[in-house]
């Protein structure tokens, strides 16, 4: 029902503005209009790179996290404090600051090694993304696997399994299950946190929106477009886990 309020409500809006009415200006992106039309496709253009974005962020996120994560559960101190040092220093820097230090400043750091590269908006989007996001994700991992009872990785201990074949085999399987949905919040996390790589330059959905207001002088109309993009990818995101999680239990039940 407040989906239906939401699309009647946003048509009514739209249907005034492409009148006569000079409040809204909603003909900058009138699909019935050719300058419209091209308004719209320059806008929908985005999509891609925003899902193939967050797509590789969240994929380096998850291994990124891993890796941090288990050595944090290790009865090792000389383990465990690289890695909660790791989680605390990356969960207190923001990500804008994140984003400029990779793109401007990790080029200059690697070029006082000797190393000349410089980094494209695309790449350093993606690394940006991931490590931030990699201490929440490890923080998600390490909650899931300490949830498994301590029986089950004894008794995977008693058949002779290895630390890493009772992981592979019996714990993660386990934790994966458990873990899912707040991987998914984490995945909604980064596609609407890929907005901010438009600041170095991405030609993803905030940027073209960006663009298209310099132009069209018409910046409410086409960020509230910009607002129900985002809105559409996090619903198919989230049907998408909602469908996984129902296939992931019934693998389990049978």
């Amino acid at each position: 029902m407040r989906l239906k309020t939401l699309f009647l409500l946003s048509l009514t809006l739209f249907i005034a503005g492409c009148g006569s009415s000079n409040i809204w200006g909603w003909y900058v992106i009138d699909p019935r209009t050719p300058a419209g039309w091209i308004n719209i496709k320059f806008l929908l253009g985005g999509f891609g790179s925003t899902i193939l974005l967050s797509l590789i962020a969240a994929g380096l996120s998850m291994v990124l996290g891993l890796i941090v994560a288990l050595p944090g559960m290790s009865p090792r101190r000389w383990l465990r404090i690289p890695s909660r040092i790791y989680i605390e220093l990356v969960r207190a820097v923001p990500l804008l600051p994140m984003l400029f230090w990779v793109f401007y400043g990790l080029p200059v750091v690697l070029k006082s090694m000797g190393i000349h590269i410089s980094i494209d908006p695309f790449w350093g989007a993606i690394i940006a993304l991931a490590v931030s996001d990699s201490a929440f994700t490890a923080e998600i991992y390490r909650a899931g696997i300490q949830s498994i009872p301590k029986g089950q990785v004894e008794a995977g201990q008693t058949i002779g399994l290895t630390y890493a074949q009772n992981m592979r085999h019996v714990i993660l399987p386990q934790a994966i299950r458990r873990i899912l949905p707040p991987l998914a919040n984490q995945f909604i996390y980064i596609v609407k946190m890929s907005a901010f790589a438009s600041v170095i330059g991405m030609q993803e959905l905030t940027r073209r929106a960006n663009e298209l207001v310099v132009t069209e002088y018409r910046p409410l109309e086409i960020y509230t477009l910009l607002i129900v993009e985002y809105l559409l990818l996090v619903l198919i995101i989230s049907a998408f886990v909602r469908w996984l999680e129902r296939r992931m239990g019934a693998d389990e039940r049978g």
